[in-house]
């Protein structure tokens, strides 16, 4: 959790595999041609290359708050970021689809150039509307390590 309101969720081939699961159950989907358009969808949130795909969760108890929030901050994805094992800030690779003219979505896909190496800590720096870091423990790192090195 950074900031008390976003979750970033690493993805990887397992995490991806239980979401194509749970869409195809949710959504009753058992054409073949179906089953392979959520395929392609979800392995879009994989990074690839040394990048690594984030899904970041905004939230709020409060409906309201949450509404005003997400309409305030169309610009979050630019200020997300994870901090590399050498100090620097990875900024955020986002779809610009997620965000409309009224407000941003409260589940965004993100990757980041992480360049195959695990990130130190998740943060977010937008100023005046939400500002926190949170370090990854080592178990985190470790698994994170693994996961980027089964993509290699």
């Amino acid at each position: 959790m950074v900031a008390d309101c976003l979750t970033f969720l690493f993805e990887n081939h397992e995490t991806i595999r239980y979401q194509i699961q749970e869409m195809m159950r949710v959504e009753q989907i058992v054409r073949e041609r179906d089953i392979l358009h959520e395929i392609e969808t979800y392995n879009e949130l994989l990074g690839h290359g040394g990048d690594i795909g984030v899904t970041v969760l905004i939230g709020f108890d409060d409906p309201a708050e949450r509404d005003l929030k997400l309409a305030r901050w169309q610009a979050l994805p630019q200020h997300l970021y994870l901090v590399g094992a050498d100090g620097r800030r990875i900024r955020a690779i986002w779809d610009p689809r997620q965000v409309s003219e009224r407000r941003l979505s409260s589940v965004q896909y993100l990757k980041f150039a992480v360049q195959g190496a695990a990130p130190a800590a998740c943060g977010v720096d937008f100023a005046g509307e939400v500002v926190g870091e949170t370090a990854l423990t080592a178990a985190q790192r470790e698994a994170l390590d693994a996961d980027l090195g089964e993509r290699d």
